[in-house]
């Protein structure tokens, strides 16, 4: 029995989709799980990356790119701005109090130059 595969997305039953569950899949126990929080924490790292207050995972360095530390304060902020009302009372204060601390940090480090 030859079949082809299906054309229309309507045609592929969820059941047997091959992606994995990012909620339940266990194959990078070394990673954390992923959630709203980690996502923000994430996007907080790479702005303190780029403020120069943590190193680039890639080389170690320390060095500072202030429009790269503005545009993801940025996006924090239309994050916050697009999710208001739909976060959990913990994910709201995660965003915030990260945002509160970038912004902060961001002015000192600007004011350093």
């Amino acid at each position: 029995m030859n079949q082809e595969p299906p054309t229309d997305r309507r045609d592929i039953d969820p059941a047997e989709s091959e992606a994995p569950d990012p909620e339940t899949d266990n194959a990078n126990d070394e990673l954390p799980r992923i959630a709203f929080a980690t996502f923000v924490l994430s996007l907080s790292h790479s702005a303190l990356v780029h403020l120069g207050d943590a190193p680039n995972p890639v080389d170690g360095s320390s060095d500072r790119n202030l429009p790269m530390a503005r545009q993801t304060i940025d996006l924090l902020s239309v994050l916050e701005h697009k999710t208001r009302g739909n976060l959990t009372g913990e994910e709201e204060r995660v965003l915030q109090q990260v945002l509160y601390d970038l912004r902060l940090r961001y002015v000192e480090v600007s004011r350093e130059k």
